[in-house]
């Protein structure tokens, strides 16, 4: 256990030296700031856009995820080019678990700055229990950013477009609010999707707890069935 939380802070301490990295810790309290200054100012300036603060405020919830999911998985990927990878695959630790513990500290930062911009939002007085779960389903998101980059990879410049890629199936079920809900079934194989239509009922009043608690169990079975690819051939 102690090698892990080792590695961990380890992990920590690679984000701050890369300057490249450092730099994006910034916007994550940007993006809270946004949602507490901007988006009133915005709703105040532009009245039309009211109705879609909504879907403004589940695409804004995600961008923390993404943010950690990028800076940690440049760290995975800085190791498999280094070959750093090697030396801990000879650790007394399943490779397996090795890879989930890693998961935590972006899945932690994630949740916690939307935890942040869902206390300060001013449209819909979210309590902080609905709050949380909310906040702890979009985080996962950041742990399976790492590992489907990381793992696809070959590279920076590879993970850098792969990040990319990335945000298009992660900001795709919000379409499922412009189109008839008979058809919004299509985007549930992604699984941002359970956690849009689980804001979009805690928001209005309705019951989301069905949502969440399916898309956490989906995000989950992803996240574990990506880290046995990865822990197969990371550590190689």
């Amino acid at each position: 256990m102690e090698k892990l939380i080792n590695v961990a802070i380890n992990d920590f301490k690679l984000v701050f030296r890369d300057k490249s990295l450092r730099i994006f810790f910034v916007f994550p309290v940007l993006s809270v700031l946004v949602v507490l200054y901007g988006f009133p100012y915005i709703a105040n300036l532009f009245p039309i856009i009211r109705p879609y603060i909504s879907i403004l405020m589940m695409s804004a919830t995600m961008q923390n995820s993404l943010m950690f999911g990028f800076i940690y998985s440049m760290v995975l990927i800085d190791e498999k080019d280094t070959n750093v990878a090697k030396v801990y695959g000879v650790l007394p630790v399943s490779n397996f678990w090795f890879v989930i513990f890693r998961l935590i500290a972006p899945f932690l930062f994630a949740t916690f700055f939307t935890i942040a911009m869902l206390s300060v939002e001013p449209f819909y007085g979210i309590s902080f229990v609905s709050n949380f779960y909310y906040s702890a389903l979009a985080g996962l998101v950041a742990p399976l950013m790492v590992l489907f980059v990381a793992t696809v990879s070959r590279n920076k410049l590879d993970g850098m477009t792969w990040q990319k890629l990335f945000n298009l199936p992660t900001s795709l079920p919000l379409l499922a609010f412009f189109v008839p809900a008979s058809y919004s079934f299509l985007f549930a194989i992604f699984p941002t999707h359970w956690a849009y239509q689980g804001f979009k009922r805690l928001i209005s009043g309705e019951s989301f707890a069905l949502y969440l608690l399916f898309g956490f169990v989906y995000t989950v079975f992803l996240i574990s069935l990506i880290a046995k690819r990865f822990s197969k051939s990371h550590f190689q």
